[in-house]
C-alpha cells in the first residue's frame, strides 16, 4: 500500500514529464526537488562533471573537500542549495563556485556531509540560449538529466543503507575471527601472542606441481586397475584348466542354480526344477542387494533351452570358477560382480542373485551381446554389410533381413566402423550422406541408420556383382586412409540367394592373402541357393548360416564372432579389454539399483577365454569371456580432491576420446525420473572442455602423451544458469596397462596453492567430537572396503578408531587426516559463538535466519541449525539430496565455489534454483570465503555461510529502502513510488527483491528487457556464449511400431506374425481386411509424438563487470526516454537497480537466457 505523500510526490513528477514532454521553454527552469541521505563514508554523489555546482555555504564546502572519486558526466547541470526555499543571486552562485574551484583544483569533491540540505537541481539560465529553445529534444534530455539524477541519488542511499543491514545480519553469524583469521594473522605480521608462535612455525603454503600430481593419480589409477585384471587373469587360467579335463557328455544331467528357477516352488510347495534353495542375505558392499558371496548362479536367456547339452556342459565345466570368485573377493574386499559370459549364451554371476523376468515373462539378456564380451572377444573390425532389396526379399524375408542388419549393429563396438549398403539393379546407401565411407560404430550412429532401415522396400533385380565391388572399393580406400580400425575387415552378405559365386571379383580384391572376409547370411528356407552362398564364405574366410525365422536371427548372427575370434585364440592372445563408461541396465542389480539411488556408471575389464585342447586347438574355440565391474565412483575414490583445489577436477578418457570419468558429464536427464540419455556413453572430451577449438588436449591424451595446456574456461554452476570464467591449467599423461588417459585440471590462482598446517593429534579428536562436525561423504580420508567390519563406519568414525589405535588394519590418508585435525581445531570456537547467537533471542526474534555452516578444504562441515529441522524452508539443503551444495567427489559446495570468486571479505547472495519449470525457491543464501592471505595466490581455506527466509531477506531490503535522512524525515523519492520500479539482483543479472514478488528468482532482462540490454551495450554486464552438447530437445516425432521392432526380436516376431495373418486372409475378404489393418498401421505411423532427443544447444549467461560500481542511463524509446540507476551493494555480489516506471519500451523484447537448438548443414566438396 503507498502512502499519500508517495503518491502525490509520483503525480507531481508525472505531470513534470507532460510538460517536458510538451516542449515548454519554461521546463528549463521547473525544479525537481531531491533528499539527500547521510553517509557513513564519503561516497562520490554526482554524475560525472557536472557543468557547475553551486552552494551557499562557501565555508562548509572547504571543510568537507575530500578525495576526487570517478563519477558519471551530465552537462549542464547544476546543484543549488538554499535556506528556506529561497533562491541566491547569481553572484553568490559564482562565489560558491570559485570557492568549488579551489576544491577541484585539489583533486577534491565535496562529501555528502556538506549537501545535506534540500536541494533543486535545475538546468542553468545561462546557458539556455534561443537555439536550444527551438530544439524539441531538449526538453526530453532535460527530464532525463533530472529524473537520472534524482534516481541516482535514492539508490545511492538505499544501496548504503541495505549493505550495512545486510553485512551486519550475515557477518553475525560468519564471523570467523576467532578461528582461521587468527592464523591468517601469523602471516601479515609478527603478534607476540604464543598461539601465534605456536602454529607460525608449521603452517606452510606450497604450490602444486601439477605434472607430478597427475602422474602420482595415474600410478594409483594403474595399481588399482591391475589388481582387478590380475583377478580376471586368475578367472581366465582358471577356466581354461576346466574346460581342459572335462570331456562333452550329451547325456550329462546336472541340477545347477538358475538365477530366474532359484527359491521358486511349485503349487504344491516343491523347489522347481533347477530352483533349489539358494541363500540370499542383504550384503551392505552390494548395496544391501539380497546375494549369495559363497556361491555363483547362472542365467540362460530365455529363448534358449536350459537343459541343452551344450548348456549343462558348459555350467558343469564352469563351476570350478566358484573358488576363484570367493578367492579373488578375498584377497581384493573392493572387487563387487564377477562373471563367466559363455560362447554358449549362459552368464555366470557372482556373487550370486535372483533374476526376475520383465513384465511377459521374458529376459533377453545375453551376455554376447554386451560390450565387455565383443571387444574382449574379438579385435576392432571394418564392416560393410550388404543387404538385398530385390523383390524376392518382400515380406517376411525383408523383416528378417532388417532384424540381422540390426544385430550386427548390435554387435559392433566404439572401436568398429561400417556402414550398409541395399542393393537391387543399383546401389542404396542407407545412410545417403555417408556414401564411399565408414562410420564409427558409435551408439548415434547405430542409432542413426537403424532409423533408416524401416525405409527399405524390396523390389527389382539384385545385382550383388555391383554391391561386392562396391564394399571391396570402400574397404580398400578406407584402409588406405589410415582411418578404422586397422585389424579386421569383412563384408556381411544378408540375401535370399546368389546365382553365382563372383570369384572373378574375389580374386580381383581378395585372393590370394584373402584380408577381407564374407559372412553369408541366407534368408528363408529355400535351400536352392546355399551352395554358392558357402563357398564364397568358405573361400573368404568367412562363415555362412541360414536364417529361417526372426527367433533364428540372434544366435546366428553371434557365430561371425568365433569365426573373428579366431586369430586371437590360435595366438593365444589374452588381451586384457576396458570399456568405456556404461550403464548396464539389464543385469538385476542395475535394475534394483535403479530404484533406490539412480543408475550406476561403471566400466569393465574382461578377457577372453580359450580352449587349451590340442585337437581343437588349430580350429581357434573361443569359450567365452571373463570380466568384472569397476564403478566410476571407485576410480574418483583414488583422486584426493583437496589437492585439487576448490575448481580443480580430475578426468579421465578412453583411446577414443570418450569420457571415462568428468564432473560435467550428464548420463542421466528427467532428474527425478533418472533416465539414461541414448548418447551417454559416448560424450567426448572436446565436448565438455569445448573451449578448446583444435582439440589440441583431447588429441595429446588420446595419443597417451604427457604434457601441460592451459585455457581460458567458462564453467557453469547451478544448474548451468551462472558461469565462472577462470584459466585452468591441464596436466595429462596415460594410464599404463589401460586405453585410459588421466588429466588434471588446476584453477590459477588460489586454485594452484595448497595449505598445510599441524596441530596435535589430541587437540584435533577433541575438536571432532563437536555434534556439529561431518565429512564428505564421497571422500576417501579411510578405505573402509577393506574389511568387512569396518564397511559400516562412517568416514568420521574410521578417523576416531585409527587415531585411537583401536582399528590398526585401517589405510588412511595421514596427510589428509593432519589437515581435518588443524581444520577442526581452528574452526571449533565458531561452534560456540553460534551456539550464543541461539541463546541470545533479540538476534534471531523473527527466526528468519535458519541455518549458518562452515566448510573447509578438507571436506569438513559445521552445520548449526536455529531453527529445529521441521521448520527448515529447504528441507533438502545440505543433505545428500541436494548434491550441488555439499562436497562430493568432484566438485565443493556451490555456495564455496561461487564464494571463493569473490573479493575477499565480500558475500555472495543467491536464491536457489529450483529442478522444475517455475523457480520459486523460498530461501537465500549467502557465503563469503576465507583467505589465509590478502593475496590471490593465497588458498581459500574454508567458506561460511547463513540460509535464510526470502521473506524474511526481501522484509530487510526494503526497510532499508524507506530511510531517509532528510529534515522533515520524508523520501521525497521511494520505492513506494509508482513512478519507480525498485529491484535487488545479483551479478549474474538474478532477481532477488522485486515489487512483484512473482518476478524474484527470474532473469532481470526477462522482467526490464530494455534496461538489460542498455547494460550489456554499457558494459555494465557481459554475455557469454556457452554450449551445451549434451542437452536433450523436444522434437515431434512420427510414431512409428516399425522403427521400434528392430529394436526387440520379440516385437519383430509379432509384427511378422500380423502380416502373415494378413496375407493368408487376403484372398478370402478381397481387400477390405487388408485395407483396415494397413489404414490402422498408417494412421500411427502418422501420429506425432513429442520426445526428448539428444541436440546440441548453445545459451547465453550473463556477469557483471566488477570495475563498475554505478552507472545511469537512458534509453530512447518509442515517445519517451527511460532513466535508469543501477548502484553495487558494497562488500556483496548484489545491485540495486531503480527504473522509471512511467516510460515504456515495449518495441525492445525481453532477453532470456533459453537455449537455442544448433542445427547443423553438411556441406559436400565438388571434386
Amino acid at each position: 500500500m503507498r502512502s499519500p505523500a508517495s503518491s502525490s510526490s509520483a503525480r507531481a513528477a508525472g505531470l513534470w514529464l507532460l510538460e517536458a514532454l510538451s516542449g515548454l521553454p519554461s521546463a528549463a527552469r521547473y525544479l525537481f526537488r531531491c533528499s539527500l541521505s547521510p553517509f557513513t563514508s564519503p561516497v562520490s554523489l554526482f554524475p560525472p562533471d557536472p557543468a557547475a555546482l553551486f552552494v551557499n555555504e562557501p565555508a562548509l564546502v572547504k571543510r568537507h573537500c575530500l578525495p576526487q572519486e570517478h563519477v558519471p558526466a551530465v552537462e549542464g547541470v547544476v546543484l543549488r542549495c538554499a535556506e528556506g526555499g529561497e533562491h541566491l543571486e547569481p553572484t553568490t552562485w559564482r562565489r560558491a563556485q570559485n570557492v568549488q574551484g579551489e576544491c577541484r583544483a585539489a583533486g577534491l569533491l565535496c562529501s555528502a556531509g556538506a549537501l545535506r540540505k534540500h536541494c533543486e537541481l535545475f538546468l542553468s539560465a545561462e546557458s539556455w540560449t534561443a537555439d536550444q529553445e527551438s530544439d524539441p529534444a531538449l526538453p526530453r534530455q532535460i527530464f532525463r538529466r533530472r529524473v537520472g539524477l534524482g534516481l541516482f541519488y535514492q539508490s545511492r542511499a538505499i544501496s548504503q543503507n541495505w549493505e550495512t543491514a545486510s553485512r551486519n545480519q550475515v557477518t553475525t553469524y560468519c564471523r570467523l575471527s576467532i578461528g582461521f583469521e587468527e592464523h591468517k594473522a601469523t602471516f601479515q605480521s609478527s603478534l607476540p601472542s604464543q598461539k601465534y608462535k605456536e602454529y607460525e612455525k608449521d603452517v606452510a603454503i606450497e604450490e602444486i606441481d601439477g605434472l607430478q600430481l597427475v602422474k602420482k593419480l595415474a600410478k594409483n589409477m594403474e595399481e588399482m586397475f591391475h589388481k582387478k585384471s590380475e583377478a580376471v587373469r586368475r578367472l581366465v587360467e582358471a577356466a581354461e584348466d576346466a574346460y581342459l579335463k572335462h570331456e562333452f557328455d550329451a547325456d550329462l544331467q546336472y541340477e545347477y542354480f538358475n538365477a530366474v528357477l532359484i527359491n521358486e516352488r511349485d503349487e504344491e510347495g516343491n523347489y522347481l526344477e533347477l530352483g533349489k534353495e539358494f541363500i540370499l542375505v542383504p550384503n551392505d558392499h552390494f548395496n544391501n542387494l539380497p546375494v549369495n558371496i559363497s556361491l555363483s548362479d547362472v542365467q540362460v536367456p530365455t529363448n534358449m533351452y536350459n537343459k541343452d547339452p551344450a548348456i549343462v556342459n558348459g555350467v558343469y565345466w564352469s563351476e570350478s570358477l566358484n573358488k576363484v570368485f570367493v578367492d579373488n573377493f578375498d584377497r581384493d574386499p573392493s572387487l563387487i560382480w564377477q562373471y563367466f559370459g559363455s560362447a554358449k549364451g549362459f552368464f555366470r554371476q557372482y556373487p550370486g542373485i535372483k533374476w526376475e523376468p520383465d513384465e511377459n515373462g521374458v529376459i533377453a539378456f545375453d551376455c554376447r551381446n554386451r560390450k565387455w564380451y565383443i571387444q574382449a572377444a574379438t579385435s576392432p573390425k571394418d564392416v560393410v554389410i550388404l543387404v538385398d532389396v530385390s523383390g524376392s526379399m518382400k515380406g517376411l524375408r525383408l523383416t528378417i533381413a532388417k532384424q540381422t542388419v540390426s544385430s550386427i549393429l548390435d554387435t559392433l563396438g566404439d572401436d568398429d566402423f561400417f556402414n550398409i549398403i541395399a542393393y537391387n539393379e543399383e546401389l542404396h546407401y542407407v545412410e545417403p550422406c555417408l556414401n564411399g565411407t565408414l562410420v564409427q560404430a558409435d551408439r548415434a550412429n547405430k542409432e542413426h541408420f537403424r532409423e533408416h532401415l524401416d525405409k527399405l522396400f524390396a523390389k527389382g533385380i539384385g545385382m550383388l556383382d555391383i554391391a561386392l565391388n562396391e564394399a571391396f572399393n570402400m574397404l580398400n580406400e578406407f584402409n588406405h586412409t589410415g582411418q578404422g580400425s586397422i585389424c579386421s575387415q569383412a563384408i556381411m552378405l544378408i540375401t535370399d540367394g546368389a546365382v553365382d559365386t563372383y570369384d572373378t571379383i574375389f580374386a580381383k580384391y581378395n585372393w590370394p592373402d584373402r584380408k577381407v572376409r564374407i559372412f553369408t547370411y541366407l534368408i528363408g528356407r529355400e535351400a536352392a541357393f546355399a551352395d554358392n552362398l558357402k563357398w564364397m564364405a568358405c573361400a573368404n574366410k568367412g562363415f555362412f548360416t541360414q536364417i529361417s525365422t526372426l527367433a533364428d536371427v540372434q544366435e546366428n548372427v553371434m557365430e561371425y564372432l568365433h569365426v573373428l575370434s579366431r586369430p586371437k585364440v590360435i595366438d593365444q592372445e589374452h588381451d586384457v579389454v576396458w570399456t568405456e563408461a556404461y550403464v548396464d541396465s539389464t543385469l538385476p542389480q542395475a535394475q534394483k539399483l535403479a530404484d533406490d539411488q539412480g543408475l550406476v556408471l561403471m566400466t569393465t575389464v574382461a578377457m577372453p577365454v580359450f580352449s587349451k585342447q590340442n585337437e581343437t586347438r588349430s580350429k581357434g574355440i573361443l569359450l567365452g569371456v571373463v570380466g568384472t565391474d569397476v564403478p566410476v565412483k571407485e576410480l574418483l575414490k583414488t583422486i584426493p580432491k583437496y589437492k585439487l583445489g576448490i575448481h580443480g577436477y580430475a578426468f579421465a578418457i578412453t583411446n577414443n576420446g570418450y569420457i571415462l570419468t568428468h564432473p560435467e558429464l550428464r548420463p542421466l536427464y528427467e532428474e527425478g525420473k533418472k533416465r539414461r540419455k541414448p548418447n551417454y556413453s559416448s560424450v567426448d572430451l572436446s565436448e565438455v572442455e569445448w573451449e578448446d577449438r583444435d582439440d589440441v588436449l583431447r588429441n595429446a591424451m588420446v595419443n597417451r602423451k604427457t604434457g601441460k595446456f592451459s585455457m581460458e574456461v567458462k564453467k557453469t554452476v547451478d544448474k548451468g544458469k551462472r558461469v565462472l570464467v577462470m584459466t585452468n591449467d591441464y596436466y595429462y599423461t596415460d594410464i599404463k596397462g589401460t586405453p585410459f588417459s588421466l588429466g588434471v585440471a588446476l584453477s590459477r590462482g588460489h586454485g594452484k596453492y595448497f595449505f598445510r598446517g599441524n596441530v596435535t593429534v589430541e587437540e584435533g579428536l577433541h575438536d571432532l567430537e563437536h555434534p556439529d562436525v561431518s565429512l564428505a561423504d564421497e571422500w576417501s580420508y579411510c578405505n573402509t572396503d577393506l574389511h568387512p567390519e569396518h564397511r559400516q563406519m562412517t568416514q568420521l568414525e574410521a578417523i576416531k578408531r585409527y587415531l585411537t589405535g583401536k582399528e590398526p588394519l585401517l589405510q588412511c590418508d595421514k596427510e589428509l587426516i593432519q589437515e581435518v585435525l588443524f581444520d577442526a581445531v581452528v574452526s571449533a570456537p565458531i561452534e560456540a559463538y553460534w551456539t550464543s547467537l541461539a541463546l541470545n533471542k533479540s538476534e534471531n526474534s523473527d527466526k528468519g535466519v535458519e541455518v549458518a555452516f562452515l566448510g573447509t578444504r578438507t571436506g569438513l562441515s559445521r552445520i548449526n541449525l536455529f531453527v529445529g529441522p521441521e521448520q527448515l524452508t529447504n528441507q533438502d539443503f545440505l543433505t545428500a539430496e541436494d548434491k550441488e551444495n555439499i562436497f562430493n567427489a568432484d566438485h565443493f559446495p556451490l555456495w564455496y565455489r561461487r564464494a571463493a570468486e569473490q573479493i575477499p571479505g565480500s558475500f555472495v547472495y543467491s536464491i536457489p534454483f529450483s529442478t522444475e519449470t517455475a523457480n520459486k525457491s523460498n530461501v537465500v543464501t549467502a557465503s563469503t570465503a576465507i583467505q589465509l592471505l590478502d593475496d590471490r595466490k593465497s588458498p581459500v581455506v574454508a567458506a561460511v555461510g547463513i540460509q535464510m527466509k526470502l521473506e524474511f531477506f526481501q522484509r530487510k531490503f526494503w526497510t532499508a529502502s524507506r530511510q531517509c535522512a532528510s529534515l522533515d524525515g520524508r523520501c521525497a523519492i521511494s520505492c513506494d513510488d509508482e513512478s519507480i520500479n525498485c529491484y535487488l539482483i545479483d551479478n549474474n543479472g538474478f532477481i532477488l527483491v522485486s515489487e512483484d514478488y512473482r518476478q524474484t528468482g527470474n532473469f532481470f532482462g526477462e522482467v526490464e528487457g530494455a534496461v538489460m540490454n542498455k547494460l550489456l551495450t554499457m558494459g555494465s554486464f557481459k554475455r557469454i556464449t556457452l554450449y551445451d552438447y549434451q542437452a536433450m530437445c523436444r522434437t515431434n516425432k512420427e510414431s512409428s511400431d516399425s522403427a521400434h521392432s528392430l529394436l526387440d526380436p520379440y516385437n519383430a516376431f509379432f509384427a511378422a506374425v500380423k502380416w502373415i495373418m494378413t496375407e493368408l486372409v487376403l484372398f478370402l475378404v478381397e481387400f477390405n481386411l487388408c485395407s483396415w489393418w494397413h489404414s490402422d498401421l498408417t494412421a500411427k505411423a502418422q501420429r506425432l509424438k513429442q520426445t526428448l532427443e539428444p541436440c546440441d544447444t548453445e545459451y547465453p549467461a550473463f556477469v557483471s563487470e566488477r570495475t563498475i560500481k554505478e552507472t545511469t542511463g537512458n534509453i530512447a524509446c518509442d515517445d519517451c526516454f527511460k532513466s535508469f540507476v543501477i548502484q553495487q551493494i558494497p562488500s556483496s555480489n548484489l545491485f540495486m537497480v531503480v527504473v522509471d516506471n512511467e516510460c515504456f519500451c515495449d518495441s525492445v523484447p525481453p532477453i532470456t537466457m533459453a537455449p537455442i537448438e544448433i542445427r547443423y548443414i553438411l556441406l559436400f566438396a565438388k571434386l
